[in-house]
């Protein structure tokens, strides 16, 4: 993700059908500047974030997908997350990039163990993370919404311990 990606970002976060998966009201450019600086800050930090999605077939950024450190339950863990333009929905290019994804925690970054947060009623998120091999672990309220928590732990450590 880079700067200069911040229009087709906005295509995103100001469309009402994306930003009802986080109760929220679409972006304005202020709130997206600040989001895209937060994950910046997030990828010079840990080296590592939110992916631009680039479709092959035209070059268009059709969404983000990747790995931020998120603290839930006072641990500071990995999560898997993934925003989608709309018109692109329903088409298996969100478990495509979370599938990239999951792999590269695994297998690059040498984690043992995702979490993805899920907004209670976004099935359609929900659909992503069971195809990708996740589980629903809890249910919790975070900033006033009530969110699934789904855990995958790597194949290869599940025997380990």
């Amino acid at each position: 993700m880079q700067r200069t990606d911040i229009d087709d970002l906005l295509l995103i976060f100001a469309d009402p059908k994306v930003m009802a998966a986080f109760d929220a009201a679409p972006f304005d450019r202020p709130q997206m500047e600040d989001w895209l600086q937060r994950n910046l800050d997030h990828q010079a930090r840990y080296g590592y974030g939110l992916y631009s999605v680039i479709l092959k077939a035209n070059g268009s950024l059709i969404g983000d997908c990747g790995l931020e450190v998120m603290e839930v339950d006072g641990e500071q863990v990995p999560e898997l997350g993934y925003d989608f333009r709309s018109d692109y929905w329903n088409r298996g290019l969100a478990t495509e990039a979370a599938t990239a994804v999951r792999d590269y925690a695994f297998h690059v970054l040498g984690w043992q163990r995702l979490i993805s947060l899920i907004r209670v009623g976004n099935g359609a998120s929900q659909r992503v993370a069971e195809k990708i091999g996740m589980k629903r672990s809890s249910e919790f309220a975070r900033y006033g919404n009530r969110y699934w928590k789904y855990t995958l732990v790597h194949p290869e450590s599940e025997h380990i311990g």
